[in-house]
């Protein structure tokens, strides 16, 4: 199932998009969990980018945030 959305955190508008699944995939989900896809935007700019494998790690503190809040929920 997707989902997307949008946070604010620190001020700063977050934009998300969520692919998970009702079962955790040892093999695709991130941390072995229910997400499978994962995309976070600031201003544009893809900040972190998950498909099955990490593309983009978040680095800035926004992006770490805006991980741990979406892995909470949908994880």
């Amino acid at each position: 199932m997707w989902e997307q959305g949008s946070l604010l955190i620190e001020g700063t508008v977050v934009k998300y998009w969520v692919k998970h699944y009702d079962e955790p995939s040892e093999a695709y989900g991130l941390e072995g969990g229910h997400i499978s896809k994962m995309e976070i935007r600031i201003d544009g700019r893809v900040t972190l980018n998950y498909d099955r494998a990490w593309d983009i790690e978040p680095e800035d503190e926004i992006s770490q945030m805006a991980y741990m809040v979406l892995m909470k929920k949908y994880n």
